[in-house]
């Protein structure tokens, strides 16, 4: 069972769900190939985005030197951030480019620049689902469970090709009201594991914290 939250987390981090109406506004005017190949890209981008950060995540925080401690309450804290976004029917991803989303970014840049750039990051795999990854990838203590992680990145993959491909008739099916209720509880649940994982790394670094 503990290894189901990560996928819980992960989906609830990307929440492609939120991202269609980006998705639909980077790709107006585009024609079925192009919109079909932009999705594909979109989702073998994230999946490169999770496996990397499963399988050498770590590495990388050893060469800079960051224990795993510190990189749980950080990332801990960036996931409750991204999780009061969306408890404000925000996309955990997307504050960043808010501004520039709402002044309307040029759609002079087609296909596979847009599916990469920003619709996979940050919209989908940002800060706060790389730290997921990452931090997790610290807990598998086998070689199958950091293939687990990476067998995540499929399922949002997989997650993000279904809903970008369903974009048009989610949108008219949920409309907005519908799609910021379904982020609000996503938010809800990730705020959860939030908590959880700075706990985590709290104790670790100060062990008097959870000292009986």
């Amino acid at each position: 069972m503990d290894w189901i939250k990560p996928l819980i987390a992960l989906l609830a981090i990307v929440n492609p769900l939120a991202i269609v109406p980006f998705f639909i506004h980077y790709t107006t005017g585009f024609s079925q190939a192009q919109r079909r190949r932009t999705i594909q890209v979109a989702a073998f981008s994230a999946f490169c985005v999770i496996a990397a950060c499963a399988l050498l995540g770590l590495q990388i925080l050893a060469f800079f030197n960051i224990s795993l401690q510190s990189f749980q309450v950080g990332g801990g804290l960036l996931l409750l951030i991204s999780a009061m976004n969306m408890l404000n029917a925000q996309p955990a991803e997307a504050k960043p480019l808010t501004n520039e989303l709402e002044e309307g970014a040029e759609k002079a840049a087609q296909g596979d620049s847009i599916a990469v750039v920003p619709l996979t990051i940050p919209l989908l795999t940002g800060p706060a689902s790389m730290s997921t990854v990452v931090i997790y990838a610290d807990r598998a203590q086998t070689v199958w469970q950091h293939l687990a992680l990476v067998g995540y990145g499929v399922v949002i993959a997989a997650a993000t090709a279904l809903c970008f491909s369903l974009a048009e008739p989610i949108a008219r099916v949920l409309g907005k009201t519908g799609i910021n209720v379904m982020t609000r509880l996503m938010g809800l649940i990730l705020a959860a594991l939030a908590v959880e994982v700075m706990a985590d790394g709290l104790g670790k670094l100060f062990p008097v914290l959870v000292a009986r």
